[in-house]
């Protein structure tokens, strides 16, 4: 192939980059966007769920009571504990039911309790079962009203073991000779970013399509509907240097929104100091502490580098077979599934494993990476193969849209 003239290619890349800033809604989405989601799904969700969780203790729900049980558990039951953080947690209203079932679906009660008529008042007595009936998998429920009522009756329980040995003069001690304890081993980047990491590669990836999106299809199908495609073809810029330059000004604003995306994710950790409390709990738990180092940070912006050249070379690709801005839209939008899906897969990134096969899939390469980068465990070797795979898919998607370029039959299909 003829040596590209850089001259003619920075003109038409210019050209795209100048249309594209006139369209001030898409420019803004590429950077406002960017900036604000990533903290928010990073930091405000998990914050979120946080206090709702915790909230959960400080709301004294509706427990329907049915059978007789003893005052000693009602106590318990209604003036609520405080944990070994200090905070307490407030008890439960009891209401007395006939229909445990119909008091739990129709709202009368958050959950209800179903005291048998041999409820043992001393350890060593007959055991028992009590029934707790309450919407189970329900969220709300299960960090709330079921949490308070298993944490009760386990306190009776207990209670009622301690009153038992100590009858016996056996110390409490006797029946845990054995205590475990746990203690987090991973790396502080994974243990900061929690459970919601997986969202963090799925965003960047996603800004980079969407930034890039806009001026493909303008550039493509939206100068076909307009006529100007002919009239650059027809100048003496060469058919390459079209495409090259197409592709120049589309990764431009790709990395446009990739930029404000890596920015958004640096903010993250700051703003999580603010907002998130090293308290162990849920918000913790879900995340919201990411941070990366320098050297993370120049592998994430060559990462995405790869990744923006490559989803811009096949939105162009693409949207070259469009008649009109419209119709290249629906045919660019399934590009994103490319994104979603192996998202949703790398909830379980833990259970698939991570080997070198994995990191020669395009696109699905970068978001590994990314995920490696965020939990603090990249291998350099693995993400150098992932750049690498994901220019070589460039290079055959450039060449297809240089052909499709050539060819009348595409160019003149509206």
């Amino acid at each position: 192939m003829t040596a590209l003239r850089w001259r003619f290619v920075w003109q038409v890349a210019r050209k795209e980059l100048l249309s594209t800033v006139r369209d001030r809604r898409a420019l803004l989405s590429g950077i406002l966007l960017p900036l604000l989601l990533i903290p928010v799904f990073t930091v405000g969700f998990p914050a979120l769920l946080g206090r709702a969780f915790s909230g959960q203790g400080q709301e004294r729900q509706r427990v329907g009571v049915l059978g007789a049980f003893p005052e000693s558990l009602r106590e318990r039951l209604t003036a609520g504990r405080t944990d070994s953080a200090g905070r307490h947690e407030q008890g439960v209203v009891l209401v007395p039911v006939t229909d445990p079932q119909a008091a739990v679906r129709n709202g009368t009660a958050d959950a209800v309790l179903v005291f048998p008529p041999n409820l043992p008042a001393r350890a060593g007595e007959p055991n028992a079962t009590v029934k707790l009936y309450a919407k189970v998998g329900n969220l709300k429920a299960e960090s709330g009203v079921i949490s308070k009522l298993n944490a009760a009756l386990d306190d009776y329980n207990t209670r009622l073991v301690s009153e038992g040995l100590s009858e016996r003069g056996i110390p409490v001690s006797f029946l845990t000779p054995l205590r475990v304890q746990t203690l987090d081993a991973s790396r502080p980047q994974e243990a900061a970013s929690g459970q919601l990491a997986f969202l963090v590669p799925m965003f960047l990836l996603q800004f980079i399509l969407a930034g890039g999106m806009a001026t493909a299809i303008d550039s493509t199908a939206g100068e076909k509907e307009r006529g100007t495609l002919e009239v650059l073809l027809v100048s003496p810029i060469r058919r390459p240097e079209v495409v090259v330059g197409k592709l120049l000004a589309t990764c431009s604003t790709a990395l446009l929104s990739a930029a404000c995306g890596l920015l958004g994710l640096l903010l993250s950790g700051p703003v999580s100091r603010l907002l998130v409390q090293d308290s162990g709990g849920v918000a913790s738990g879900l995340g919201g502490r990411l941070s990366v180092t320098p050297a993370s940070v120049l592998v994430l912006i060559v990462m995405a580098l790869s990744a923006a050249l490559l989803l811009s070379a096949l939105l162009i690709a693409v949207s070259i077979f469009a008649r009109s801005y419209k119709e290249a839209q629906t045919y660019v939008t399934p590009i994103s599934l490319l994104i979603v899906f192996p998202a949703i897969g790398l909830q379980f990134a833990d259970f698939i494993g991570h080997g070198a096969g994995l990191y020669t899939l395009p696109v699905v390469n970068a978001m590994v990476v990314i995920l490696d980068v965020v939990k603090g465990k990249l291998t350099l070797p693995f993400a150098a193969l992932a750049v690498a795979v994901n220019l070589l898919v460039t290079a055959l998607l450039l060449l297809l849209a240089i052909r499709s370029f050539g060819r009348e039959g595409v160019i003149f299909r509206n």
